[in-house]
């Protein structure tokens, strides 16, 4: 038992747990004022986010001991899977303000496309894997799966869901830029995504995401309206200083920051815990992602490494974006700090990601001590630009 525990990767077996912990701690604190207001206990977003922990924990662990390659054999039920739950939240969906992304089950209600992100994460890295053999011609290696996300991109866009849209989208570049297709490829389509993008965003316009840029790149021209969520997180961040106002203790959180305990609870932490506690988070968030990209590159199966690779930028792409909403650098567009911000099914995913991260991990290592059944060395491919070799890139003249 003990040989089975050194081969996991200790930072992604810590790390996540450590976040998610402090995540219902600092929920607690941001929710208690809201959930008065709303007229329910002050303890109620407590109680729902350590359900979803406790539901969270027992799915890392069961998905640290499921081999990895499983995933493989299920891969159209995973993608189908997806578009049919997708499809469903947009048929039978439970509408909250302008946006349709939930769904109840029972008791129960999940946000599908938290779901989505990792299936599609585990359909692209076992379809680029297998398509290793042919990835320089587009057509057969590079295309077909790229249709697949972009009907997904344009089901979570039709929600609307333009934030989880985003995030799916540069998590499909990165897992593309690493499967070792041909820059030259990669140059194309990010040029088709740059024109697509450019004739998409005339019919995509409202006075609501116009308002959001606004808000976001001048907050106080509109100070009432517009701008009133950034400047109260402004508020928030400058009020914590160094060492922060005291766990429990922010003043913005009394109704004045909305979404103080989702979007926004980085903002919070600032004022409570200050610069210690912004750092602390930020530094773990970047052991996360920085391990995951580790692995990817000491995995020698192209299939573990694209979803290692994947993984950490589903992880880093929310973190960038949360991060740049609350600080005003990035219009606010929804999306969660993962690990901390209240969301059963965010969390959820993240866990079992964080898992089967650690299986990916923990199979290297017995690979590499001799442990394990070694696994197929991708062939090298791609000699005139980049080439993928042991689940990383490097520079092929």
């Amino acid at each position: 038992m003990l040989k089975k525990i050194k081969n996991y990767d200790f930072i992604l077996l810590f790390a996540p747990i450590i976040l998610a912990g402090f995540g219902i701690v600092m929920i607690y604190s941001a929710s208690m004022v809201t959930a008065v207001m709303e007229g329910l206990d002050s303890t109620y977003y407590l109680v729902k986010q350590s359900q979803w922990f406790v539901l969270g924990l027992g799915g890392f662990i069961l998905f640290s001991i499921i081999p990895y390659q499983k995933y493989e054999k299920a891969i159209i039920w995973i993608i189908a899977l997806a578009l049919f739950s997708l499809l469903g939240v947009l048929l039978f969906g439970d509408a909250r303000g302008n946006a349709t992304r939930w769904l109840e089950i029972g008791p129960i209600t999940i946000q599908p496309t938290e779901f989505v992100k990792l299936g599609l994460i585990l359909y692209l890295a076992s379809v680029y894997s297998k398509k290793q053999a042919y990835i320089n011609d587009f057509k057969k290696g590079v295309l077909p799966p790229l249709i697949m996300t972009v009907i997904i991109i344009a089901l979570v866009l039709k929600q609307p869901d333009v934030g989880s849209a985003v995030t799916i989208f540069l998590i499909a570049c990165t897992i593309v830029f690493s499967s070792g297709m041909r820059f030259k490829h990669i140059l194309i389509l990010g040029g088709v995504s740059i024109l697509v993008v450019a004739v998409a965003i005339p019919y995509m316009i409202t006075d609501e995401r116009i308002s959001r840029f606004t808000g976001a790149y001048q907050p106080f021209e509109d100070p009432e309206s517009a701008g009133h969520h950034l400047i109260q997180s402004y508020l928030a961040i400058g009020g914590g200083g160094i060492t922060g106002e005291g766990l429990g203790q922010s003043v913005q959180k009394l109704g004045f920051l909305f979404g103080a305990h989702t979007d926004f609870i980085m903002s919070v932490i600032a004022e409570e815990l200050g610069v210690f506690g912004v750092t602390i988070v930020i530094g773990l968030l970047s052991a996360i992602v920085l391990r995951g990209i580790y692995i990817s590159i000491k995995c020698k199966d192209s299939f573990g490494a694209l979803m290692a690779i994947g993984i950490s930028s589903m992880v880093g792409v929310q973190a960038l974006i949360n991060l740049g909403s609350i600080s005003g650098l990035l219009p606010i567009t929804g999306i969660t700090l993962p690990f901390l911000s209240y969301g059963g099914s965010s969390l959820l995913v993240l866990m079992i990601s964080m898992g089967i991260l650690n299986n990916i991990a923990a199979t290297t290592k017995r690979n590499e001590r001799g442990q394990g059944t070694a696994q197929t060395v991708p062939q090298k491919l791609n000699q005139r630009n980049f080439v993928t070799y042991r689940g990383g890139r490097k520079w092929s003249s």
